[in-house]
C-alpha cells in the first residue's frame, strides 16, 4: 500500500512534454504570426497606394474645376457687361419708336389719345440734339469711348453755350450727364491694375479734353506709385542675399521712376504753365524719398555690422547723385533726403564705433570679418619683438577695425559725414592711448586717467623696450599708418618728403584745402599722443630722480655742501642722466628704428622733463630761500654748469634743445635772483656765459671717453648699463656747425610757436607729426 501511495504522488512520465515540442510549436506560432503580419502590412501599403492616387487624381480634378470656374465666371462677367450694353440698347430705341409714334399720331391729327402724356421740351423737339443724345448712348453702351469724346469735342465746338454758365436747358443738363458716364468709364479704364503705359496716356488725354486735368493728374502719379510699389515688393526678398548693394537697386528703381513720372506730367499737363501740378510732383516725389529711406533701414543688416555701414554709404552716395540729376526738371530732394537719412547713418557709425572699441580692447573678442594680410599688420608686428605681444594685437586691431570702417564710406559720405568719422576716429585713439597708459609703470586712479575696468591689461610694460615699443606702436599710427588709409578714403593727393636725420621713407600727406576738417583732426590726434609720451617721459625721470625708498636723488644739498673740483663737470645726478640717456638712446635705436624723428622727439623731451620738475619742485628752491642755510658762489655756479650741460647734451645729440634753453634759462634767472637777494654778487663771483658753453662741452667729452667719474656717477645713482655694452657708454652721433643751427626749435608735438607742428601744419604737411626744422 504504502508503493501505491508513493506511485500517485509522483507525475506521470507518459504526462511531460518534451522541451524540443515546445521549441517547434513556439517556432511554428512565431512563424505564422510574421507571415500574417507581412501581409497586413503589404495589404495596408496598398491600401495607401490607391489612397495616394485618389487623392492625387481629385487634386487635379479639383484644380482643373477650379480654373474652369474662373473662366466661367470672366465669361459671366463679359455675358452681364453684354446683357447691360444690350438693355441700354433696346430701351434707347423703344424710346426713340415711342417718340416718333408720338409725333405721327400729332401729325395725324387724332386727339382721341386714351392718356394725355407730358409734352416734350422744345429742346427734345429739336432734331440734332435728339440724335446727338441717341448717338452718345449709343456710344456709351457699346463702351466706344473715343468715339464717344470726338462727338463730345464736336458737339461742343459747335454749340458754344454747352461751355456757358448762363444756359440751364435740359439737353444741357443731358449732355452734362453723358458727360459724366463718359468720364466714369475712362476713370474705370485708367484704374485697372494691367492698364499700360500707352493706354492709361491715352485714356488720361481723354480725362483732359473732358476737363477733368487734376483727376488725370492725381491718377497719373497713382499709377506710377503702385508699379514702383509692386517693383519693390518683387525686389525684397532678394535684399538678403545682397546686403551690400541693395539699396542702389532700390535707389534706382525710386528715383528712375520719379524722373519718369516728372516727365510724364510735363509732357501731359505742362508743370511749367502750370505750377499746381508740379507742386504736386514734388509733394509725391517726397513721399516716395521716405518710402525709400524706411525701406533701406528696414531691410539693412544690423546697424553695428560693417554691412550696415557699406549700405548707408551707397544708398547716400546713389540717392545725392539721382537727386542732382533730378534738379533740372524742378526736383529738389537732395535736403529733404539728408535730414531723413542723417540719424540712420550716424546710428551706424556710432555703433560700427562701439563695436570697434570691443574688437580693440577687449582682446577675447572676435572678429572673423578683419583681414590679417593688410600691410601695417607687418608694420606694427615689428614691434612685437620688444614689447607684449597682447599689446601689439591691440594695435594690430585698432588699425584693422578703422581701415576696415574708413573703407565701407563712399565719397559724398565722407562730405557729408567726414567731420563725424573722424571725430569718432580720434575718440577711439584717444581710447587707445588711455589703454597703452594704463599699461606704463607708476599709472594709478589719482593720475586722472579713464580706467577702462572692462579691460584688463595682462602684464605690464616694465623694461625701457616695451615702453618705447608701446610708444612707437601708437606713433606709427598717428604719423604712417591712419594718413595713408585716410588719403586711400579721402582721395587726396599724395606728396612724398624725405625724412629728417637719414630717414629715408616718406609719407602721405593730405591737401588742406580738400579736406579742411582735417586739420583740427590733426591737432587733437596729436595731443593724444603727447598724453602717452608725457606720461612716459614723467615716469621715466621720476624713476631716476626718486630711489626706491621715495628719497629725492636730485637734492639741493648738492650745490649748498659739495665742493666742486677742478674738473669742472657736472653734478654726480647730471652725470647719471647723461649716461641713462646713452643707454635710452641705443635701446631707442633699436626698437624705434627708422623712427629717428620719435627717438629726438622723445630724447629731447626727457632732457627737458628734468629741468620742469627742477623748476616746480619747490622743496628744492626752498632749501636756498631758507636764510639759516649758508650760501657760496660755487654752488650757484655749479648749478649754472648743470643747466648748461643739460642744454648742451640735446644739442650735442642733435635733440630739439631750443625749448630746453629756455627752461634751462628760467631755472638759471631764478637761482641768481635767489642768491642776489641772499647778497651774493653774480657779476663778480660766476666766469663769462661762454666759460659754461665750454665746460659743459668739455664734460661730454671726458663722459664720453668714459672717465672714472662718469662710472662713479653711474654707480652710486644706480644707472645700470643694458647687458651687451661694452663701455658702458653710447657715443651719441656728433653734429657739425650746420647740424647746429639746423636742430629743431621744440620737443612737444602739439607746441606751435616755434615751428610747423603737426597740429598746425597744412594738409599738405599730414606726414606729421613730421618734426621737420622750421629753420631748414
Amino acid at each position: 500500500m504504502e508503493s501505491s501511495e508513493e506511485e500517485d504522488d509522483l507525475p506521470s512520465i507518459e504526462s511531460i512534454t518534451p522541451q524540443s515540442k515546445i521549441d517547434s510549436v513556439h517556432q511554428s506560432l512565431t512563424e505564422k504570426g510574421i507571415r500574417k503580419l507581412c501581409c497586413e502590412l503589404l495589404d495596408l501599403k496598398d491600401a495607401v497606394e490607391n489612397m495616394c492616387g485618389d487623392m492625387r487624381t481629385k487634386y487635379l480634378a479639383f484644380l482643373r474645376i477650379s480654373e474652369e470656374a474662373v473662366e466661367m465666371e470672366h465669361e459671366l462677367v463679359e455675358l452681364r457687361k453684354h446683357i447691360s450694353s444690350q438693355g441700354i440698347l433696346v430701351h434707347d430705341l423703344m424710346s426713340g419708336l415711342g417718340r416718333e409714334m408720338d409725333e405721327w399720331k400729332r401729325s395725324s391729327g387724332d386727339a382721341d389719345e386714351s392718356e394725355e402724356v407730358e409734352e416734350p421740351s422744345p429742346s427734345e423737339l429739336t432734331d440734332p440734339n435728339s440724335e446727338f443724345l441717341e448717338k452718345i448712348d449709343i456710344l456709351l453702351a457699346e463702351h466706344k469711348v473715343d468715339e464717344a469724346l470726338e462727338a463730345v469735342d464736336t458737339e461742343e465746338r459747335n454749340n458754344p453755350e454747352l461751355k456757358g454758365a448762363a444756359d440751364t436747358s435740359s439737353y444741357k443738363s443731358a449732355f452734362i450727364e453723358r458727360k459724366v458716364v463718359l468720364e466714369d468709364q475712362l476713370l474705370r479704364i485708367a484704374k485697372q491694375p494691367s492698364v499700360s503705359v500707352t493706354e492709361l496716356k491715352h485714356t488720361l488725354n481723354g480725362l483732359i479734353r473732358l476737363g477733368k486735368g487734376p483727376s488725370a493728374h492725381q491718377l497719373l502719379l497713382k499709377h506710377y506709385a503702385t508699379s514702383l510699389h509692386r517693383r519693390i515688393e518683387a525686389f525684397l526678398p532678394s535684399c538678403s542675399s545682397c546686403p551690400n548693394t541693395f539699396p542702389a537697386t532700390l535707389s534706382k528703381l525710386v528715383f528712375s521712376n520719379i524722373s519718369l513720372a516728372a516727365k510724364e506730367s510735363a509732357s501731359m499737363f505742362g508743370d511749367d504753365d502750370n505750377p499746381a501740378y508740379s507742386n504736386k510732383v514734388v509733394q509725391w516725389a517726397e513721399r516716395e524719398v521716405e518710402y525709400l529711406v524706411r525701406l533701406v533701414k528696414e531691410n539693412a543688416a544690423p546697424s553695428e555690422t560693417v554691412y550696415a555701414l557699406r549700405a548707408a554709404s551707397v544708398c547716400l552716395q546713389d540717392c545725392l547723385n539721382y537727386c542732382k540729376a533730378l534738379e533740372p526738371q524742378g526736383l529738389i530732394l537732395s535736403k529733404l533726403f539728408l535730414v531723413l537719412f542723417r540719424p540712420y547713418v550716424e546710428e551706424v557709425l556710432e555703433l560700427n564705433f562701439r563695436r570697434a572699441r570691443k574688437v580693440v580692447f577687449d582682446l577675447n573678442e572676435a572678429d572673423e570679418g578683419l583681414e590679417s594680410s593688410s600691410d601695417f599688420v607687418a608694420v606694427l608686428s615689428d614691434f612685437a619683438i620688444a614689447s607684449d605681444t597682447t599689446m601689439t594685437d591691440c594695435s594690430i586691431r585698432f588699425m584693422q577695425i578703422v581701415q576696415d570702417i574708413l573703407e565701407q564710406l563712399t565719397h559724398l559720405a565722407v562730405l557729408h559725414f567726414g567731420e563725424s568719422v573722424l571725430a569718432r576716429v580720434l575718440q577711439l585713439y584717444d581710447k587707445y592711448i588711455d589703454f597703452l597708459i594704463k599699461a606704463l609703470p607708476g599709472h594709478a586712479d589719482e593720475d586722472g586717467l579713464p580706467e577702462l575696468q572692462d579691460h584688463t591689461i595682462l602684464t605690464r610694460a616694465e623694461t625701457d623696450s616695451e615702453q618705447l615699443a608701446l610708444l612707437g606702436a601708437a606713433f606709427t599710427i598717428l604719423d604712417e599708418l591712419l594718413p595713408k588709409s585716410l588719403v586711400k578714403v579721402w582721395k587726396l593727393e599724395v606728396e612724398n618728403g624725405g625724412g629728417d636725420g637719414g630717414d629715408s621713407s616718406s609719407s602721405p600727406s593730405l591737401i588742406s584745402s580738400s579736406a579742411p576738417e582735417l586739420k583740427e583732426w590733426k591737432r587733437h590726434m596729436v595731443q593724444a599722443f603727447d598724453k602717452l609720451r608725457n606720461y612716459f617721459c614723467l615716469q621715466f625721470v621720476l624713476s631716476f630722480i626718486y630711489s626706491r625708498e621715495g628719497l629725492t636723488r636730485l637734492d639741493a644739498l648738492i650745490y649748498l655742501t659739495e665742493t666742486p673740483d677742478d674738473l669742472h663737470l657736472p653734478s654726480l645726478p647730471f652725470q647719471a642722466l647723461f649716461s641713462k640717456l646713452q643707454q635710452l638712446a641705443i635701446i631707442a635705436g633699436d626698437v624705434l628704428l627708422g623712427k629717428e624723428k620719435l627717438q629726438k622727439i622723445l630724447l629731447a623731451r626727457l632732457t627737458e622733463t628734468v629741468i620742469i620738475w627742477l623748476s616746480n619742485e619747490q622743496e628744492f628752491w626752498s632749501a636756498f630761500e631758507d636764510e639759516s642755510t649758508p650760501l657760496q658762489p660755487s654752488g650757484l655756479q655749479q648749478l649754472i654748469l648743470d643747466m648748461n650741460f643739460t642744454v648742451e647734451i640735446a644739442r650735442f645729440a642733435g635733440y630739439p634743445f631750443k625749448v630746453v634753453q629756455n627752461h634751462a634759462s628760467v631755472v638759471i634767472n631764478r637761482a641768481i635772483n635767489i642768491f642776489s637777494s641772499r647778497g651774493i654778487n653774480p657779476q663778480s663771483s660766476l666766469p663769462k656765459a661762454e666759460w659754461f658753453t665750454e665746460a659743459a662741452k668739455s664734460a661730454i667729452n671726458r663722459l664720453l671717453m668714459g672717465s672714472d667719474e662718469a662710472s662713479e656717477a653711474e654707480e652710486e645713482y644706480e644707472c645700470e648699463v643694458e647687458e651687451g655694452e661694452e663701455d658702458g657708454h653710447i657715443v651719441l652721433p656728433e653734429m657739425d656747425d650746420d647740424e647746429h643751427s639746423d636742430s629743431l626749435e621744440t620737443s612737444s608735438l602739439s607746441t606751435m610757436d616755434s615751428f610747423e607742428s603737426f597740429a598746425s601744419a597744412s594738409m599738405a604737411d599730414l606726414e606729421s607729426p613730421s618734426f621737420t626744422d622750421s629753420e631748414s
